[in-house]
């Protein structure tokens, strides 16, 4: 509470009523890192998306759905936890109020959508407010950016470039002001180190109509052999960027409303006009080529490898020692560390048994760390980045669980997930219409879940982007290459949680599209009610547990493979 009143006092020296404080950097990305989080250290709030609003007499805290337990048990001795969209700051601010904000970390895309309809008033404030009362040293990273070989990605940065150049004519524009990292890192074929989860490289890119390029970062991070790589590329420091910006004018311009800051955009709106198009990098990127699905499987057949033997030693272990939920995460990161083409975690590993499986995004605490038991549940969502590709799987364990609801329920959850897996794609299909089919079986019974059934997944990237999903909102077209998770759950508050998540991809044969795993390991039969799942369900998951058997047999020693052949046996 001390911080906040502190932050308090300053908002009366820049005479404000409140002040937003998001999770994200000036870069927007999903994992933030530490020396960056104010909202964590603000309000002890550790989810990767949430916001606070401080005013003189209240304090509140807004986050989605998968996150509000956690919100309460963090932060809810300081913070009115209120969870959006159900709830948004315009619900609770009162007419003519000040409220400031660091311009750098908001978008007016953003602001509109929580602020709409309200009229406070909104003042950007340069100096960003936790930075004053926030002493901490800022670890000056100097990990070079690296390129990606050509056999990974199967097109060159030039042809990429083209596609923009193509794009910027038809939309009549002077410049595409791109300021996603990982648009860029995509673009130019580059990666980085700048967050903990994704290779990213914090970086923005100005392309002019007449070709000219400009590629703004930390030019310490530039090697000599990344200047010869991008040789026709003008290399800028990333602190030059609104200098350079503010030197156009009279031109128009496409920005990204999602990333693009309010900062950024006044810069540019003041001199020149801001055309209604999006960045068209999401959508080139969404959809993957030859060459990256059959990285992306690689790098999902040696995922698949460790997370499996990761399932039998924790099977074969968790009733003869003490294994808690962080032992047993600190032990699946060691399993995958065993492969040379493993570099980092996607994620924070998602382990939690008995109640804390019911926090959706739940990350193990040494308070909160439960001893996983017999008789409970244990949920295991994790992923890795590979060379070259981004995994994410999760799947639910009996701890020697015999509860016929639970099992009831996570039958109706693997149904969900087999509707999603073999559903028919048409030229037309979209998310919001898988979405829907994922959650019949739970319905039925009066149950559902409070996040989307699916996320797209980035190449050696980020594990969620866009612009493809599997929500009820989500109404971008399943194009041939993109790649999507399905993940539908269920979760009983202070009891347990469960939930079955594969990735899969968009593949076209005979002129037909349909989707085809990814992801390759077992999905814990000891859960399953058989009796609830048709022929056709059987079937779909027989055949599944094939192709994990053949996939990962070979990687297997000979006491794996006899617990392999069980764990894929027919039903």
């Amino acid at each position: 509470m001390e911080k906040i009143n502190k932050l308090k006092k300053i908002l009366k020296k820049e005479r404000v009523d409140g002040y937003i404080i998001p999770k994200n950097d000036e870069f927007f990305e999903e994992y933030t890192v530490k020396s960056s989080d104010r909202l964590n250290y603000i309000s002890n709030f550790n989810g990767s998306y949430g916001f606070c609003l401080i005013l003189k007499d209240k304090n509140y805290l807004f986050v989605d759905g998968r996150y509000t337990l956690q919100a309460y048990r963090q932060s809810g001795d300081n913070f009115k936890i209120l969870s959006i969209p159900k709830h948004m700051p315009k619900h609770v601010l009162n007419k003519d109020l000040s409220i400031g904000f660091d311009p750098k970390l908001f978008t007016k895309k953003t602001l509109k959508i929580l602020f709409s309809n309200n009229n406070c008033k909104f003042k950007p404030l340069n100096k960003n407010l936790v930075d004053k009362i926030w002493k901490r040293n800022l670890k000056k990273e100097s990990q070079k950016f690296y390129t990606l070989p050509i056999n990974s990605v199967g097109e060159n940065y030039k042809s990429k470039i083209k596609k923009i150049f193509s794009y910027i004519k038809n939309k009549r524009a002077d410049f595409l002001f791109l300021t996603a990292s990982e648009n860029n890192a995509w673009l130019l074929n580059i990666r980085g180190m700048d967050t903990e989860y994704s290779p990213i490289p914090h970086s923005y890119v100005l392309i002019g109509k007449d070709k000219s390029i400009k590629f703004f970062c930390n030019l310490k991070k530039v090697s000599f052999s990344l200047k010869r790589y991008l040789n026709k590329i003008e290399i800028n420091d990333i602190k030059s960027t609104d200098k350079v910006l503010s030197q156009i004018k009279k031109k128009k311009f496409i920005i990204d409303f999602n990333t693009c800051s309010y900062y950024f955009e006044n810069i540019i709106r003041e001199n020149n006009k801001i055309l209604n198009y999006s960045d068209p990098v999401y959508y080139f990127k969404a959809i993957k080529n030859k060459i990256e699905i059959k990285n992306i499987k690689k790098a999902h057949l040696y995922d698949g490898v460790a997370i499996t033997k990761y399932l039998f030693w924790l099977k074969k272990n968790f009733y003869k020692k003490k294994i808690t939920e962080i032992s047993a995460s600190k032990k699946l990161y060691e399993i995958r560390k065993k492969n040379d083409k493993f570099k980092f975690l996607s994620f924070p590993t998602i382990s939690g048994t008995g109640s804390n499986g019911a926090i959706i995004h739940y990350r193990a605490t040494k308070k909160t760390n439960k001893i996983l038991k017999k008789g409970d549940i244990y949920l295991v969502d994790s992923g890795g980045q590979y060379n070259f590709g981004t995994t994410d799987v999760t799947r639910t364990i009996s701890l020697k669980n015999n509860n016929k609801r639970i099992k009831n329920i996570f039958t109706r959850v693997l149904k969900g997930h087999i509707a999603v897996a073999t559903y028919k794609l048409r030229d037309n299909s979209n998310g919001s219409k898988i979405d829907f089919v994922a959650r019949k079986y739970l319905k039925q019974v009066g149950l559902n879940y409070s996040h989307g059934t699916g996320h797209g997944v980035g190449y050696f990237l980020n594990v969620h982007e866009g612009p493809q999903g599997i929500t009820k909102n989500n109404k971008i077209k399943f194009q041939v290459g993109m790649v999507v998770s399905n993940e539908p759950g269920y979760y009983e508050k202070n009891k347990f949680g469960i939930r079955i998540e594969n990735l899969i991809y968009v593949k076209r044969k005979n002129n037909k599209k349909y989707f085809e795993n990814l992801t390759m390991a077992p999905i814990d039969k000891e859960l399953i009610e058989k009796k609830m799942l048709n022929k056709h369900e059987r079937e779909w998951l027989n055949i599944y547990h094939q192709q994990v058997y053949n996939s990962l047999k070979d990687k297997m020693n000979n006491i794996e493979i006899k617990n392999l052949k069980e764990a894929c046996s027919a039903i």
